[in-house]
Formats: structure tokens, sequence, C-alpha cells
């Protein structure tokens, strides 16, 4: 999970955590995240009155967000 999202930089890989997103996904794109889990970050989405998403790419090229506790930093 991320915790500060502040200090992440676009074009940075972050990880899907599959089990967070089973619930709220298409099962189309659940398949994909699936087999790479790895995404790019290419920015930032107001969500609600205190939330950010992050806008990332993934691997097959589609744009897609996620609230920061669905995905990790890759170390």
């Amino acid at each position: 999970m991320i915790r500060d999202s502040s200090k992440l930089q676009k074009g940075q890989n972050l990880r899907v955590e599959i089990n967070e997103v089973n619930d709220r996904i298409p099962q189309n794109i659940l398949e994909i995240i699936r087999k790479e889990p790895i995404v790019e970050l290419v920015g930032y989405k107001m969500v609600d009155g205190n939330q950010f998403g992050l806008v990332v790419k993934l691997r097959n090229g589609e744009i897609n967000w996620f609230f920061e506790n669905e995905l990790s930093e890759i170390m």
C-alpha cells in the first residue's frame, strides 16, 4: 500500500494489489492485471473531497486509476 503518493514520480512503476481491486474492476481488466500487475504512473485524479486516485497505464496501454491502498511501490 502506498502511504504518501506525493513522493511518487510520473513514469514510476507500481504494482496493483489484485486482492484490493477484485470487487471493483471489470473482469477483462482484472485478467490483464493478473497476468501483468506492474503499471506505470501517469498522473493523479481527484476522486472525492479528500482522496486522490493514481492514474496508471497498464502494460497493454490502457489507462485506468486506482486508490493509493490498491497499489504498492516497487523497490
